[in-house]
């Protein structure tokens, strides 16, 4: 067969290939009519007490196993009919962790609120973008509607704000703002020829500062770790100390972040207090709210934020302790247009500004994205579903079952169960199960290296059994090794009963393990 005949035969075959695509595109899209009928035939959402009994939340395999169970190959002319699609997301789902059970307890977030699922498989299919009024028009105003309700809740008067990938990014955004407000010529000229910048945040923050120093040219060795007291709250007169070590050092500090809710105690810092040395020394402060920023929706509780309207910036996520599904995140910051000015350039194929429409509503020149997802309207439909101060009150039970475990913690005795911290601000319980071949012995450093390896190894058999996930930590700043964090959010709704469930599985498995 001559070049030129191959040639043909190829192109041919190239056309007969679209071809059939384009006329199979019909029964491609039938196969979403089953995506429903797969989740909830494989208990991707458990909801219901008989559920949390009868279905485990993960069937864990290692991962050379799990590579055997499912062809994870990729190949470039291999394909697959659409029962036999069906067939992998049904293995997909048997395999992956079922966080909509009611005994998922392993992050910060938890169980879905059923509306926010519903705006999220709406968005999806509608595969809009939040850059432009043009393209994404109902979905900016929402947008726009929760940015003016969280801020006035803040107490950010002329306040602004944008829905961003995550916490981590949202706190990157205040660093940035930050950063552009003390310098706006960084944004042309560069960090070149300038004093190193110093940044501060406690020693129970987030990890995302260090990395967003690093990131953003600022140097992992000019984020500065302020001590915190015995409840992982920042002490004020540390920070006092290190922003005079560092502008003794050479160091202009600029940025100080507060944290409201810990990752792992929950605690909130004293953000008043906070605010009078930032205010002393001329710092922009910010608030890593994005676990403890849903105590603004409840009266009760609000006090836990006090002195967030003395703030410059602050992130939220939505999706941690209400139930919003993952992502959902909020940076907010005090002065309204401060995002636009420092974000903003041109870009005359997609931000014109001789556009049909008032363009004040193109929210996408003030993010550091071009193309972003919809998360608004997930959050908006919670919150149009049940009001704000529905949320608020499922956040006070929350916290109120969360003491009653504490309390079931206590009375439990010292000599099974111990607290990391007897009197939590939120709804973080920490602590340790001492399994009884640590029962009675004295608590010498070689008892306390075994009782570190309780947690871990009955860790694992919660993967294996399926029946609960708790995850654990240490607080290595602090010399305490691994314990259990119990994270309560605002779904499941769970009652007392539910947590001597969790303490009794505890002591089962933890009697199945050797120390």
């Amino acid at each position: 067969m001559s070049s030129v005949t191959k040639t043909t035969a190829t192109t041919q075959n190239k056309v007969d290939e679209i071809d059939k695509i384009r006329l199979n595109l019909a029964d491609d899209w039938k196969v979403l009519g089953s995506v429903y009928d797969l989740l909830k035939d494989g208990k991707a959402f458990c909801v219901s007490d008989a559920d949390r009994d009868a279905v485990k939340i993960v069937d864990f395999k290692q991962p050379n196993e799990m590579k055997q169970l499912i062809d994870l190959s990729i190949d470039e002319n291999k394909t697959h009919t659409i029962a036999e699609i069906e067939d992998l997301c049904r293995l997909v789902i048997k395999y992956s962790v079922k966080t909509n059970h009611g005994r998922f307890h392993n992050q910060l977030f938890g169980q879905m609120d059923p509306y926010g699922l519903m705006g999220q498989w709406i968005t999806d299919a509608l595969n809009a973008s939040a850059y432009t009024y043009e393209v994404g028009p109902v979905f900016s105003l929402m947008e726009t509607e929760i940015i003016r309700t969280v801020c006035q809740l803040a107490g950010y008067a002329e306040g602004d704000g944008i829905f961003s990938p995550g916490g981590s990014m949202s706190n990157m955004y205040g660093l940035v703002l930050a950063r552009y407000s003390r310098h706006p010529q960084v944004k042309t000229a560069g960090l070149f020829g300038m004093r190193p910048l110093a940044l501060f945040t406690s020693e129970e923050s987030h990890y995302s500062f260090v990395k967003a120093a690093h990131w953003l040219g600022l140097g992992a060795d000019n984020c500065v770790v302020v001590k915190t007291n015995e409840r992982g709250q920042m002490l004020t007169n540390d920070l006092e100390a290190k922003i005079l070590k560092a502008q003794e050092s050479g160091c202009e500090p600029f940025f100080v972040n507060a944290t409201a809710g810990t990752t792992v105690l929950g605690a909130f810092d004293d953000l008043n207090a906070i605010a009078d040395v930032c205010e002393k020394y001329g710092l922009w402060l910010h608030v890593d709210a994005c676990l403890g920023g849903s105590a603004l929706l409840s009266y009760r509780n609000r006090h836990l934020l006090a002195g967030l309207d003395r703030t410059n910036s602050f992130a939220w996520n939505p999706h941690k302790s209400l139930g919003a599904p993952l992502q959902c995140s909020l940076f907010l910051t005090r002065e309204r247009d401060l995002l636009t000015r420092c974000n903003s350039i041109q870009v005359n194929y997609l931000f014109q500004q001789d556009k049909f429409y008032d363009v004040s509503y193109d929210t996408g020149n003030k993010s550091v994205q071009c193309g972003r997802k919809i998360d608004a309207f997930k959050f908006w439909l919670m919150l149009k579903a049940r009001g704000y101060g529905s949320f608020g009150r499922l956040l006070d039970h929350a916290i109120d079952i969360s003491k009653v475990l504490v309390e079931k913690i206590k009375q439990r005795g010292s000599e099974h169960f111990r607290l990391v911290l007897e009197d939590n601000q939120y709804m973080n319980v920490c602590f340790w199960y001492i399994p009884k071949a640590l029962r009675g012995l004295e608590e010498t450093p070689e008892w306390r290296e075994r009782l570190y390896t309780v947690a871990p190894k009955i860790k694992e058999r919660m993967a294996y059994s399926g029946t609960v996930m708790i995850g654990y930590t240490p607080l290595q700043y602090r010399g305490l090794g691994n314990f259990f964090r119990m994270v309560f959010t605002c779904f499941p709704v769970l009652e007392e009963a539910e947590l001597d469930f969790i303490l009794n599985e505890i002591e089962r498995l933890g009697e199945e393990c050797e120390y």
